[in-house]
């Protein structure tokens, strides 16, 4: 996987898969802690303690279509890799968390990528499944919440293409919001 939102793309796919009608995914950079966070937490069917003991082999999958899952031992590499860590909790019938963590700064530490697309991607395949995303960045805060823009849309679909532009163009505002206030703030 090139970047982190190919990761949140697979974990979120996973989510979907076990059922879930909520996911909440929570991207979180500090840079005086020099960490970035992700999270993944969703309401699906969960796992029990043997399934989460085998979950981060690359020869273990709860798939059909084929024999080894590598989604979550390849993003387990990618923050061990970095300085980071990798955990996962998990409930049978309550669902799933998925916690990685990065050296913000750390060289080998791969690009968040295109998040906007991989949340356009998420919500456009998946529209009747509600998705919270909260980006914060230091003191800066963003959250998405498809229930509260469920409600507001009054019965056009969520993955309408006018709905998906408006959404795209929030999105990316919102994770470029800071570097634009520091821009306009220090020329």
């Amino acid at each position: 996987m090139e970047d982190i939102s190919l990761h949140i793309l697979d974990v979120v796919e996973n989510s979907v898969d076990a059922g879930a009608r909520r996911i909440e995914i929570l991207l979180a950079e500090d840079a005086s802690a020099d960490l970035l966070l992700l999270e993944i937490k969703d309401d699906g069917k969960g796992m029990d303690e043997e399934t989460i003991r085998l979950v981060t082999d690359p020869f273990f999958t709860t798939k059909t279509v084929r024999r080894i899952g590598l989604g979550l031992p390849f993003l387990k590499q990618a923050a061990e890799e970095c300085s980071g860590g990798f955990s996962i909790s998990s409930e049978k019938g309550r669902g799933t968390t998925v916690s990685a963590s990065f050296k913000r700064s750390h060289i080998d530490r791969k690009p968040l990528g295109d998040v906007g697309a991989t949340m356009m991607v998420l919500i456009a395949g998946n529209p009747d499944i509600d998705f919270l995303f909260h980006y914060r960045r230091d003191d800066y805060d963003y959250k998405l919440d498809t229930r509260e823009i469920r409600d507001e849309l009054d019965g056009v679909p969520m993955n309408s293409p006018e709905v998906l532009k408006a959404l795209r163009k929030d999105i990316d505002k919102g994770l470029g919001a800071e570097e634009n206030q520091m821009e306009e703030t220090h020329g």
